[in-house]
Order: structure tokens, then sequence, then C-alpha cells
């Protein structure tokens, strides 16, 4: 089948809607066609808690200068971050096989602000650029109110 021929049979945007937790994805044949729900991901280490996710106590340390013993913590942090990288790596691989197997012409994502650099790195590191961003915590909200905010943003 000829590129031409696949792009008439493909969407014409693609929204992917996504937080640290889940990743919702829509289709839609027209610039103001109705959102179409394609599927979703979900990130179940997103909702585990701190503990289970590091299971050893944070490490000790004395230092020779200044206060003493203190404890290094940043490893439970650093282990969500790695938890949330994961998982848009794996939002970033749904929307690179998409773009490669001509499923859509152009891409938006909308995420919550404290997970949209990690998911746009992602997306980078894959070679893909979205033609829009929103910087919104939308993953609870109805379809109709999403379609709704990226009709406002995209004129």
């Amino acid at each position: 089948m000829a590129r031409s021929e696949s792009l008439l049979q493909s969407a014409y945007y693609w929204v992917v809607v996504a937080d640290e937790s889940q990743a919702r994805f829509y289709s839609r044949q027209e610039r103001s066609a109705p959102f179409q729900e394609q599927g979703m991901l979900q990130n179940e280490a997103a909702r585990e808690k701190m503990g289970n996710l590091v299971t050893d106590r944070e490490g000790r340390g004395v230092e020779s200068q200044g206060a003493g013993r203190h404890t290094y913590g940043h490893e439970k942090s650093d282990a969500k971050i790695h938890t949330y990288a994961v998982f848009a790596k794996k939002i970033a691989e749904r929307v690179k096989a998409g773009h490669l197997s001509h499923k859509f012409v152009k891409l938006a994502i909308i995420a919550a602000p404290r997970f949209l650099g990690v998911l746009r790195n992602a997306l980078d590191i894959a070679g893909i650029e979205p033609d829009l961003t929103i910087d919104k915590e939308v993953t609870a909200r109805e379809t109709a109110f999403i379609q709704k905010l990226m009709d406002e943003r995209d004129r």
C-alpha cells in the first residue's frame, strides 16, 4: 500500500493525555472531529508506596566536617522518578510505532505539568516532536472536556 493511501486511512490527530500513572490515547479524523478513544496505558508502579519500590532503609553517612551523621534519602525519590521515566518511554514507544506506521499526521500531548518534562524527554529520545503540547492535569476529566481544551488551544 502506498504511503498516501495509508494516510487516507489514518487519523489526522493522535492525542495523548497523560500523567505519571496513566495515559489515554485518542484519535480524530479531522481537526475538529470528535475524539475516538484508542486505548490506555497504566503505570501501576506510580501508585505503589515508596517503601514497596525501595526495600532498603536509607543509607547513613558520617561527614568529617560539618553536622556529622546524616541519611541519604534521595534514593526513594529517585525510584519514583525512575518509574515515571520508564512509563514515559512506554508512551513514547507507542507513539513512535504509530508514527512509523503512518497512523496519524499530527500529534498533540496533554500532560500534567509534573510529568510533561519527563514525557517530552522520552519523545525527544524517540525522535518524536509533538505539534501541540498542553501542560494541564486532565487525565481524570471526561473526554468532552479534553476535546474542548484542545479545540481552544489548536486554533
